[in-house]
């Protein structure tokens, strides 16, 4: 397996901006990065178990359609914090619809919980920080497929195991600057491909 971005080779689009282009498969890896996250806010916001899954299909669809206008113009902007926005304003709304009907499971008292949710751009709750985790692990993954298996190993070895790469050089009978070029290679790329949406 040859690895893609050789030298010489153009940079390619980021994940976001293929989204953004309408490609069908960049919004799909999208949606797969995101939907766990998505989720769990409606679980924190107690919307009801059977609400949650066309809450989180409403959240996408508004996101879909607004995704032209998504900017990083302020520092602190991220693409998780505006999905976020969305979502929120998507729970809002759920909960100002079924006012009439018999309340869900936490009624106002979770609409009041949700109000009080810290910003999207403030340090995440433990449990969040924890779904965050999870996010960047699936990030990684989406990329895994177009390195060897031994520069993937070396990045896994040192990036998530933290090993470093003198000891892992001198276990895999490599350098240590091969060992720092391969995590380099899957960072760079994860970063290319990425870097918007999981910072």
């Amino acid at each position: 397996m040859t690895e893609k971005n050789q030298p010489g080779q153009a940079t390619p689009l980021s994940l976001l901006e293929r989204a953004r282009g309408n490609d069908q498969q960049a919004w799909s890896r999208l949606v797969t990065l995101y939907r766990p996250l998505v989720l769990f806010w409606r679980r924190q916001a107690n919307c009801p178990a059977a609400e949650v899954e066309d809450i989180a299909q409403d959240v996408f669809a508004a996101a879909a359609a607004s995704l032209p206008g998504f900017r990083r113009d302020r520092p602190g902007d991220t693409f998780r914090g505006w999905l976020r926005g969305i979502a929120r304003n998507h729970v809002l709304l759920y909960f100002r619809r079924s006012k009439g009907r018999p309340q869900p499971e936490g009624g106002s008292e979770a609409l009041r919980r949700l109000q009080d949710l810290p910003d999207a751009l403030a340090s995440p709750p433990e449990d969040e920080a924890k779904e965050v985790s999870q996010l960047y692990r699936r990030a990684v993954e989406q990329v895994r497929s177009e390195f060897q298996e031994s520069t993937w190993q070396m990045f896994w070895w040192t990036v998530i195991e933290g090993r470093t790469p003198t000891a892992l050089a001198a276990e895999l009978n490599v350098t240590a600057a091969a060992v720092r070029q391969a995590k380099s290679r899957v960072l760079r790329r994860l970063k290319q491909e990425m870097g918007e949406l999981i910072e």
